[in-house]
Formats: structure tokens, sequence, C-alpha cells
């Protein structure tokens, strides 16, 4: 299985709500995560690429402000909090994880 989809399995264990670069015209259902490709990190080690990871933003949006949701999230592995911030009513939490 490829990397991404074995993340949207992952995040499908969280909620069933999942969504991967959603286009402007869906209605999503709350509370839900988004999740988009957002950066790679990767090392060198004798002259060749030694690792090579994908990171991926995910957010999660739901409209109660203790959702258990992202807590959830922060517990997967290499995942780490980058923000929180409310609009239109829906509070979302930003990680960012590398896969």
């Amino acid at each position: 299985m490829a990397p991404r989809l074995e993340l949207q399995s992952l995040l499908e264990g969280v909620t069933n709500h999942v969504y991967f670069q959603p286009p402007a015209n869906i209605q999503m259902q709350y509370p839900c995560i988004i999740y988009s490709r957002d950066g790679t990190s990767t090392d060198h080690a004798n002259n060749g690429l030694y690792r090579h990871a994908k990171r991926y933003q995910i957010t999660v949006i739901d409209r109660n402000p203790d959702t258990e949701l992202a807590d959830k999230v922060e517990t997967l592995p290499y995942t780490s909090f980058e923000n929180a911030f409310a609009t239109d009513d829906l509070n979302h939490y930003v990680f960012s994880i590398f896969f």
C-alpha cells in the first residue's frame, strides 16, 4: 500500500470523516480531519540519501473546543502539535506528521 494510503487508514481509525486535500466544493461533515502534503525531511550520509520522510499537515476540525480527536492525533508516532485557532465557530488543531 502507498504510504499516503496507509496514513489515510491510520487517520480513519481516529474518525470516519478524513479528507485529503479536499476541493472547495465538497461538503465536509464535522468533526473531521483534513490532511495534505507539507514537505519533506532528508538526511544525507556518505554522499548519498540516508533518510527521507514525507511531512503531512493534519488539521482536526470540530465544533467542540475540547475534542478528543486532537488528543488522539497527537499520540500518533512522529506527530507534533503546531497551532490552534477558531474560525466560523469551528476549532482547528494543526499538527505535523512525518510518514
